[in-house]
């Protein structure tokens, strides 16, 4: 195992009506800005309970926020946090609500260009405002770590950084806000997930012992309750059980002491960034590839997840690798998730463009071993057509 640090200081708030706590996290005082995205929270009573919570405070809204959250408009919240002097982002919503409340917080605060904030990954920031959650899709778990991923619509880049400055000061978790999710959006929340545990567990062994067991702790219940979310959306403990493994999943926690791989989320932004794809879509497509790829390489690993996870019975390495990667290509399409670039209209045209902007934002060496060049996200990009 790998030297570590770890610290979270994301207070997590969880359960069944907890958004009436509200009013005990936001300061006295405080000029609050809700921001949320289609409007969904209006018509399924969360706004309303929101602003009930808030009691006396004065509170502002900001919606419209896009699924891969828009550079363009966040600078309009931006100027409306700056008119209104707002001292308190609250993000009600899922993950890309709350990663553009993020970049929000620390443009209100910068004085210069904000997309230096993503150009630096982050580097840029030195302040921000405090950011508040009430989390209402589990998938990417924003909701407590310190990353933020935004894209610029005018050039098609979608980039992502990260900061302590914006790390949540609390999140407020009531699975009953997922209730209402379209079937889309829990599959991709789903895949989303799971595939934050498999870019942290799926590299090669560390002796960690501890945060494999965890990680595959957390595979096998996004396994068992995902498909559930589907058939029975409002079954209370299924929906606690995702939300609790979505948010556990990219907290930091498993990332302690183990290498990470990732590749599969910087090929993936790039296809979402240019052709509009969800982003549990993109990983869908890039995982079973990468694996398929790097078999030599993650067979060790591939191995053990097969035969923990997936209770494999067989003795060769290779076919037990292999019908890993089959079985988990097996439940993404069980979640509604397609997992080939042509489900998506895209072809072998796109391969060019994707590898071009890789060079562009000069992600030329992904993977856990950074040996994975754009000539190589080439060759993975073609066997998930």
């Amino acid at each position: 195992m790998n030297n570590f640090n770890f610290w979270n200081s994301t207070k997590i708030i969880f359960g069944a009506g907890e958004i009436a706590s509200l009013s005990n996290e936001i300061p006295a005082g405080a000029r609050v800005l809700i921001t949320y995205g289609g409007g969904s929270i209006k018509k399924n009573g969360i706004f309303e309970q929101v602003t009930a919570a808030l009691g006396h405070v004065t509170w502002f809204e900001f919606g419209g926020i896009e699924a891969n959250p828009h550079f363009e408009t966040c600078i309009k919240a931006v100027d409306l946090v700056k008119t209104e002097q707002i001292d308190f982002m609250l993000a009600v919503g899922g993950g890309s609500v709350i990663d553009a409340t993020k970049f929000i917080a620390a443009a209100s605060k910068y004085a210069g260009d904000p997309w230096d904030i993503i150009a630096t990954f982050g580097g840029a920031v030195t302040d921000a405002l405090p950011v508040g959650c009430v989390l209402t899709l589990a998938a990417t778990g924003s909701e407590m770590n310190p990353t933020s991923v935004v894209t610029r619509a005018e050039t098609q880049d979608k980039l992502f950084f990260n900061s302590e400055h914006v790390r949540p000061k609390f999140s407020i978790l009531d699975p009953k806000t997922t209730y209402s999710l379209p079937p889309r959006q829990v599959g991709n929340g789903v895949v989303d997930s799971f595939v934050h545990v498999l870019e942290q567990y799926v590299t090669f062994p560390a002796n960690a012992r501890v945060q494999d067991r965890f990680a595959e702790g957390l595979l096998a219940t996004i396994i068992e309750e995902g498909p559930k979310a589907l058939h029975d959306p409002e079954n209370y403990d299924v929906r606690a059980n995702l939300m609790w493994s979505a948010t556990m999943a990219l907290n930091g926690l498993l990332a302690t002491g183990t290498p990470g791989d990732w590749a599969s989320h910087l090929i993936g932004q790039e296809l979402t960034g240019l052709y509009g794809l969800d982003h549990g879509q993109t990983l869908a497509i890039m995982i079973p590839a990468i694996w398929t790829y790097k078999l030599e390489q993650k067979r060790e690993k591939l191995v053990q997840y097969g035969q923990r996870v997936w209770h494999i019975q067989e003795t060769d390495p290779n076919l037990i690798a292999q019908q890993a990667i089959e079985l988990t290509r097996e439940f993404f399409e069980s979640m509604g998730v397609k997992t080939r670039l042509t489900d998506y209209g895209l072809d072998e045209k796109a391969i060019a463009e994707v590898v071009a902007k890789l060079k562009e934002h000069q992600f030329v060496a992904l993977g856990e071993h950074g040996d994975i060049t754009p000539e190589d996200a080439a060759e993975i990009l073609k066997l998930a057509l």
